[in-house]
């Protein structure tokens, strides 16, 4: 993985980045898309092999998978800095949206106009999302293996319901046990750009964000904020236990926020997984919903705003933690043709992952209900809903048709989402 033979000057990283956190919609699937539209196809500040031996590294991790993608690219571009601003720049604007909506969800209770502007916004989401897998599929599964890890992932995903650390565990063992074999056509065994990163430095790296990390929770044990304590200290290790992306961890947040601590009510937690689902940013920005109602509710918005900001602090620091310390490891790493080899299989078993994703994403847009009973999730025929398909059709119209532009196409579909929204009522 060789660097750019152009780095982008930060005016461009601050417009390429914030327009990734603006439109970064539908959760990993559809923010890995966004990403490698931006960062690969249109701007070329990425290859194709760094793309995904980067995200395939990031799906190693705890953690919003998208947004250290994001973070790691950023690095890659202009250092701790680079990473610095692309991580916030991703996760910023959500969390801005998630703030305003949570405000007014403890004020009025769920905003439909807002609901229905983000219904267009999904239609668009289901495009790119598909649009940017029928990409990467044909530039990551470049050989039969890799197509069978591909589909094993996303039958074991969809269908059966398995773990996603056991699907990414298991493709990496199989390319480890594999001993390397041969790149795929056309590429070069990645070689190491820069000398061996420095033990010490990266430790010293380690710590220092661990403690900026722990700090809060410290301050607040001292100084007896035993519910803020509490928060922060749950969604910390919510944050470090997050293999899998957010869906991994929603039954467990909902059982520990609604029945062990009796911060919200089953319905407030419908709602908030409900909302979180239609804001820009990661998907673990449910958690800043979560501690920010729970602290108004309490003690109103001066509590809430503080709930949310350490929730926050705890959840995302990490994630700059994981990418600063093993950030100038991974060129090293992915030179190495076992590691290579099993970061291939993983690239696969992602693909997998991305279209099952993808899929359980589109269905829910398209069917008011979706029967998760079974071994497979099941749309319900009768609760087909017409009006997002018929968005759907504009947006691909927009995108595939007209080749209309990201932000422009998004303005568009939320004013369609609300229009459709007015006319009704």
């Amino acid at each position: 993985m060789t660097r750019p033979q152009a780095l982008p000057d930060w005016r461009q990283m601050v417009t390429a980045f914030g327009r990734i956190g603006l439109v970064s919609f539908g959760g990993p699937a559809a923010q890995i898309s966004v990403m490698h539209r931006e960062l690969v196809d249109r701007r070329g500040w990425l290859g194709e092999q760094a793309f995904l031996g980067a995200l395939s590294f990031c799906m190693l991790l705890p953690g919003p998978e998208a947004m250290q993608l994001a973070t790691y690219a950023g690095w890659r571009l202009k250092g701790v800095a680079g990473g610095l601003l692309a991580g916030l720049l991703f996760v910023l604007p959500g969390a801005l949206v998630v703030a305003a909506l949570a405000l007014a969800y403890v004020e009025w209770g769920s905003v439909p106009e807002v609901q229905a502007a983000f219904l267009g916004i999904k239609a668009l989401v289901v495009v790119l999302v598909c649009q940017a897998l029928w990409r990467l599929s044909g530039k990551a599964l470049t050989g039969l293996a890799q197509r069978l890890w591909a589909l094993g992932a996303f039958v074991a995903l969809f269908a059966f319901g398995l773990p996603f650390p056991l699907l990414i565990l298991a493709a990496g063992a199989w390319g480890l046990w594999q001993g390397g074999g041969s790149a795929p056509a056309g590429t070069a065994p990645p070689a190491p750009s820069s000398p061996a990163p420095d033990l010490r430095r990266t430790l010293q790296t380690a710590l220092l964000w661990a403690c900026a990390w722990l700090a809060p929770l410290l301050a607040l044990k001292l100084t007896g904020q035993d519910f803020l304590f509490d928060l922060g200290a749950f969604f910390a290790r919510l944050a470090v236990l997050s293999f899998g992306g957010a869906y991994a961890l929603l039954a467990w947040m909902a059982q520990v926020t609604v029945e062990t601590h009796g911060w919200l009510s089953p319905g407030q937690m419908i709602d908030a997984l409900g909302l979180a689902e239609t804001t820009p940013g990661p998907l673990i920005l449910v958690t800043q919903f979560v501690a920010m109602v729970a602290g108004a509710i309490r003690q109103g918005p001066g509590l809430g705003l503080a709930a949310g900001a350490l929730t926050l602090w705890v959840t995302f620091l990490p994630c700059f933690l994981f990418i600063f310390v093993c950030a100038p490891h991974v060129e090293r790493l992915l030179a190495q043709p076992r590691l290579r080899a099993a970061l291939q299989a993983i690239t696969a078993a992602v693909v997998g992952v991305i279209a099952s994703l993808a899929l359980w994403f589109s269905l829910h847009v398209l069917f008011e209900v979706v029967d998760r009973r079974g071994p497979l999730p099941l749309p319900d025929p009768g609760s087909f809903q017409p009006l997002p398909a018929g968005l759907i059709l504009v947006a691909a119209a927009l995108m595939l048709g007209l080749r209309a532009g990201l932000l422009s196409s998004l303005a568009l579909m939320a004013l369609a989402g609300l229009a459709t929204r007015l006319l009704a009522g």
